[in-house]
């Protein structure tokens, strides 16, 4: 099978060797995923504006591989402070609500950036669209 990387064009990609997504067959993985554009940290202090910010960028990584959200049956979201579950939830379901992939929020320690709250991973499998 073609393997299709899918670049976001961070410059942390060449130096960790990873792509946003990668496309092999007709699963997409998308690697996971903060809200930070160039240097920048979007939605600092805000944990709803930072999930809604990264669905929106895994969207575009998805659309680039060929695939939608409609794809999407995983989600793995990691929180740096769970007792903001909600807000991450409710900016989560705007995106999922119809479409209910299998979803995982756990709190870790830290990311790499003290004002990045949340980082997201997905799985969609391309023609397996709900409904």
């Amino acid at each position: 099978m073609e393997r299709q990387n899918v670049s976001s064009g961070a410059v942390w990609e060449d130096i960790i060797g990873y792509s946003r997504a990668v496309r092999i067959g007709n699963v997409v993985e998308v690697a996971g995923t903060t809200a930070t554009h160039g240097d920048e940290i979007i939605g600092i202090g805000s944990p709803y504006e930072q999930t809604k910010y990264i669905l929106q960028k895994i969207e575009r990584a998805l659309q680039e591989a060929g695939a939608t959200l409609q794809d999407v049956i995983r989600t793995r979201i990691y929180v740096t402070d769970i007792s903001q579950w909600e807000e991450i939830g409710r900016a989560h379901g705007e995106f999922f609500r119809e479409i209910k992939p299998a979803s995982t929020m756990v709190e870790v320690k830290a990311l790499i950036h003290p004002e990045q709250l949340v980082e997201i991973e997905a799985t969609a499998i391309v023609g397996t669209k709900a409904g």
